[in-house]
């Protein structure tokens, strides 16, 4: 293997290639930005005036979708891995058409809780609906991002520029697809436990 090869993937000095580093300091701030939101969701709790309702159903839904994807965007690692560039194209595909069922999902988990009056803001609101307006639309902010990240390396996969030896894109769009499934899992399970 060629040295410029090896500096494609690696940077000397960090050992990282600088995308693939940015990419890491993006989801520790984002990881930053969650983490003082369901701080604030407990603190906020405990201080009264918070309603108290069944979460919508859909979101088991969307966490089972948001599941398949990550599954599908790890397929299409692999088979980037072994040169077979129609699953990879495959792979992307399915998982951008599932982040768009998630985000569909999404949107009728924000109708359900509109139609039970659970609004965000004014008069109406109280501060338990408005934090699980909060926390999903920031989530589905990011899944947007991400699904414009699916779009580019697709774009390149139809141009032959994902395969065993350019990794790279790949690498970072399933490593952002997994943190966003894995993130999405987390406030999940804190809304089961802290609503």
């Amino acid at each position: 293997m060629a040295t410029s090869e090896i500096l494609q993937d690696k940077e000397a000095g960090t050992g990282t290639h600088p995308k693939r580093l940015l990419l890491l300091l993006m989801m520790i701030s984002i990881t930053m930005i969650f983490a003082a939101y369901t701080s604030a969701y407990i603190v906020r709790r405990e201080e009264g005036n918070w309603l108290e309702f069944d979460l919508p159903p859909g979101l088991l839904y969307t966490t089972v979708v948001i599941l398949f994807s990550s599954a599908t965007v790890q397929w299409a690692w692999f088979a980037a891995r072994k040169d077979e560039v129609r699953q990879v194209q495959i792979g992307l595909a399915l998982t951008f058409i599932l982040g768009l069922v998630f985000l569909i999902g999404q949107w009728n988990v924000w109708v359900d809780l509109v139609a039970h009056k659970i609004h965000f803001g004014g008069v109406d609101a109280n501060p338990s609906g408005s934090f699980l307006y909060v926390l999903t639309g920031v989530h589905g902010f990011h899944l947007i991002t991400g699904l414009i990240f699916l779009l580019i390396v697709l774009r390149k996969s139809l141009n032959y520029q994902v395969h065993s030896r350019q990794m790279l894109s790949i690498g970072n769009v399933t490593i952002y697809w997994h943190f966003l499934g894995a993130l999405w899992l987390y406030l999940y399970l804190f809304l089961l436990l802290n609503h």
